[in-house]
């Protein structure tokens, strides 16, 4: 019997690697930015902008602020319709960061997780890369 010769199917193609994203922003802190840009009698129209300016005790300082538009450059994320804007020269420094809102004893506010930071300040919005 003569022997059949299949072809070989191609290999899979992996998939791409997906980048981290730069930000994230827990529950608790968009109820609090929400909260707050209700307070200071802002429309739903205002999103957080997140940044990272030289200054502070350890170099560089988190900045949050509110803004109606977003910038052409601007990576633009949305939590439960809150919209987060990140100029590109920050987003270099927040990549992987987590942004939440705590209460305790030691202090209230928002607190930065940022795996690029090797030091940060006692008052927690100051670090250093």
């Amino acid at each position: 019997m003569p022997e059949i010769d299949f072809p070989t199917p191609p290999a899979p193609t992996p998939a791409p690697a997906q980048a981290p994203e730069t930000l994230h922003v827990t529950a608790k802190a968009v109820r609090m930015i929400k909260l707050t840009r209700e307070d200071e009698g802002l429309s739903s129209n205002h999103g957080l902008r997140v940044a990272v300016r030289g200054g502070g005790c350890s170099g560089f300082e988190y900045a949050l602020d509110f803004e109606t538009n977003q910038r052409e450059t601007d990576e633009v994320f949305e939590y439960d319709g809150l919209q987060v804007y990140v100029d590109p020269i920050s987003a270099r420094y927040l990549k992987g960061t987590t942004i939440d809102y705590q209460l305790g004893v030691a202090g209230t506010g928002f607190k930065f997780s940022n795996p690029k930071a090797v030091g940060t300040c006692g008052c927690g919005s100051s670090f250093a890369v």
